[in-house]
């Protein structure tokens, strides 16, 4: 059974900075892509950032790129995303999300959809 178990969200001014971490269990973390989801209430969920298995390729929404950094220990099973220069828009509850990678890699991988396995959500909360 696959577990994915997100922790590190809270509250920060805009401007600042946190770190996510997602530990993953019951599979090999080497052969599943993984992403960093995040919803609003009445909205839908949006791929904020991904990370491919085998070499690690990334993909960001254009709204965090150059802001937020994924990367992936594939030896401790654990995904991160660092958060710089958060905004209040950034305000959201974040989910890691994680697939077995069988087609190729693109930048559809943004699409909460492809992802079968998913965390309880951790809450970031950007004020002014």
């Amino acid at each position: 059974q696959v577990q994915l178990v997100e922790s590190g969200g809270g509250s920060v001014q805009a401007g600042g900075s946190l770190r996510l971490s997602c530990a993953a269990s019951g599979y090999t973390t080497s052969n599943m892509a993984i992403g960093w989801f995040r919803q609003t209430p009445g909205k839908e969920r949006e791929g904020v950032a991904v990370i491919s298995a085998g070499v690690g390729v990334t993909y960001y929404a254009d709204s965090v790129k150059g802001r937020f950094t994924i990367s992936r220990d594939n030896a401790k099973n654990l995904v991160s995303l660092q958060m710089n220069s958060l905004e209040i828009e950034d305000t959201a509850m974040y989910y890691c999300a994680a697939r077995v990678q069988t087609t190729s890699w693109t930048r559809t991988s943004l699409t909460a959809a492809m992802y079968k396995y998913w965390g309880q959500g951790t809450q970031v909360t950007v004020s002014s």
